[in-house]
């Protein structure tokens, strides 16, 4: 006989891979950072060490839906 709940809504939970690694701007833009920050960076360039500091934009509405699925709490800070 299956259990009876008792209408209670199911509680959200954040990805916290996803929370961690995306931000939403403030005019609501989705922004990611880039990866190969870690190690092996030595014989890298200073511009292009520099250039992997900046937060880049999503593109793709599907991703863009996915991540706003797995962090649905993911807001604005501030």
């Amino acid at each position: 006989m299956p259990r009876k709940f008792k209408d209670a809504k199911l509680k959200l939970k954040t990805h916290k891979a996803t929370s961690k690694r995306f931000r939403v701007t403030g005019s609501g833009i989705l922004v990611r950072t880039k990866g190969g920050k870690s190690h092996l960076r030595r014989r890298t360039s200073k511009r292009t060490k520099a250039l992997l500091s900046e937060m880049i934009p999503v593109e793709g509405e599907n991703i863009i839906k996915r991540v706003h699925r797995l962090a649905p709490f993911l807001k604005k800070k501030g």
